[in-house]
């Protein structure tokens, strides 16, 4: 049946949407969540079916079809198309039998994450996938298969280097910004680290997020590999359309973020197929453990490290761990601009500069240096704190911004939040425990990381003397009514308790 084209200027930003009157829908037997084929000229998509009551939105005769649709068949505003009617998708069925507990093959979990890259999956089918995977759990063999078949259903960078180096983070613990810091000294040592990183999810900042401030983060593969050549390596966003590795993994975490859902295994592989495009070959994971981070103990870590170093096994990726305290924030500085500032003035050897910051940074480097044999065992620390030392690190750190499109900035031309509101001590006493999750709450809700000056500044840390009246933390806002909001949440919930 034939319609004339609505353009509903609408975009759901992935799934492809059309919307009929209720009277032509009723008249194809087409309901709510159907799936139809918009067909123009030799043009056709597969879009699901939304359906209007009234004729105001779309009136008898015409197909409302929003942007993803439009774009697809380079239809515009009343063009003539065709639809038909289209069957579900297989991978529907896969995922039936994943929610009745059976495991999937290769080719089963290959359909499934072909179509979530396709946008061909309902965002009630998707979500059904990620809940039963986080119900149901999945196997090694599924978390292996999950794996590869994200790497090959998105872009690779090809790298023609016998070593190629990254480092991630399992989370959990706000600032710790190590990242830039470590791929700075790691270039300036020679080896190649092609570094792709997230954006904030549920933290008040990602290093996408703070690197954001530096330069651009979201480049062409062709691009990178000039970069890589060029430098010996970048730090971007890894979610980046221009970039879509494994992009599988950035559809699955929209969902997985508002129903609060980390399942394991999809975090295995999700971490993984990002490495195995890059195309490394040695991988340091750090994982913090503590109260309030993701990992509570070292036995929880000892297993997820068994499950992590199998999967490098079946990727040709050589894994090494750091296991770091994470019962506290790193850093003095929570928030994109303020984690910016931290890691400068580690690189510029600011007397200001976070101590935990800096020495997390150089041990990380440091174990990398040594497990990709650039220097002997025992000796990386020395080496790699002597290239934060004689500014070779900050040398490497300002060649990657700048050929990313940056430039080099102070830590005075960081701007940050200009409504502030500092919390002093009400007792004398020592600082014994800073709350992970309350510090990312106050945060977010001042702001961060939208809106890169918002966050939270540290005067004091765990283990600190403090005495009544001395000031403890300063919250940062760009908006005033935000930061009300942030003073209520941070007196609500008890940041730091001292004793």
């Amino acid at each position: 049946m034939k319609f004339l084209v609505k353009d509903m200027d609408i975009a759901t930003g992935g799934v492809k949407v059309a919307l009929l009157n209720e009277k032509d829908a009723n008249k194809l037997d087409l309901h709510h969540n159907d799936r139809i084929i918009v067909r123009k000229g030799k043009k056709q998509t597969t879009a699901i079916l939304d359906i209007a009551e009234s004729s105001k939105a779309v009136p008898p005769g015409k197909i409302g079809l929003f942007e993803e649709v439009l774009d697809a068949t380079s239809a515009v505003q009343n063009d003539t198309v065709e639809i038909t009617t289209a069957k579900k998708p297989a991978s529907v069925s896969y995922i039936k039998k994943k929610l009745d507990g059976k495991a999937l093959n290769y080719e089963e979990t290959y359909a499934i994450i072909k179509d979530i890259v396709e946008d061909n999956l309902t965002s009630i089918e998707l979500t059904t996938y990620i809940d039963a995977n986080y119900i149901r759990g999945m196997t090694l063999k599924e978390i292996i298969d999950s794996t590869k078949a994200m790497v090959a259903t998105g872009s690779k960078i090809e790298i023609k280097k016998k070593t190629v180096v990254d480092v991630h983070g399992i989370g959990g613990v706000p600032g710790n910004r190590t990242t830039p810091i470590i791929v700075a000294i790691l270039v300036a040592a020679g080896l190649t680290v092609p570094k792709t990183s997230s954006r904030a999810i549920t933290s008040p900042s990602g290093t996408a997020d703070t690197m954001d401030i530096f330069c651009n983060v979201a480049i062409s593969i062709p691009k990178l590999k000039k970069i890589l050549d060029r430098v010996g390596g970048f730090m971007v966003w890894g979610g980046a359309e221009q970039i879509n590795l494994a992009p599988a993994d950035d559809k699955i975490i929209r969902i997985e973020h508002p129903l609060e859902i980390d399942a394991e295994g999809q975090m295995l592989a999700s971490i993984m197929a990002k490495k195995a495009s890059v195309g490394a070959t040695h991988l340091l994971l750090e994982m913090s453990v503590g109260k309030n981070a993701k990992l509570k103990t070292h036995k929880e870590a000892k297993l997820l490290g068994k499950k992590f170093r199998v999967l490098g096994n079946e990727l040709g990726i050589k894994v090494a761990f750091f296991t770091a305290d994470g019962s506290q924030p790193i850093g003095n500085g929570i928030g994109p601009a303020l984690e910016a500032r931290d890691l400068l003035q580690v690189l510029t050897k600011d007397p200001n500069a976070p101590k935990d910051l800096r020495e997390k940074s150089i041990k990380m480097a440091a174990m990398l240096l040594e497990f990709t044999s650039r220097v002997h065992v025992g000796k990386g620390k020395k080496f790699a704190a002597r290239m934060i030392e004689n500014g070779a690190a900050y040398n490497a750190f300002l060649r990657i911004i700048r050929a990313q499109g940056g430039k080099e900035l102070t830590q005075d031309e960081i701007p940050i939040g200009k409504f502030t509101h500092s919390f002093k001590s009400k007792k004398t006493g020592r600082i014994v425990e800073i709350d992970n999750k309350i510090t990312t709450k106050i945060c977010r809700v001042a702001g961060a990381p939208s809106d890169h000056g918002a966050g939270i500044y540290f005067y004091k840390k765990k283990g600190a003397l403090v005495k009544a009246g001395e000031k403890l933390f300063t919250v940062y806002s760009q908006n005033e009514e935000e930061l009300g909001y942030a003073i209520e949440c941070a007196k609500q919930f008890r940041l730091m308790r001292i004793e």
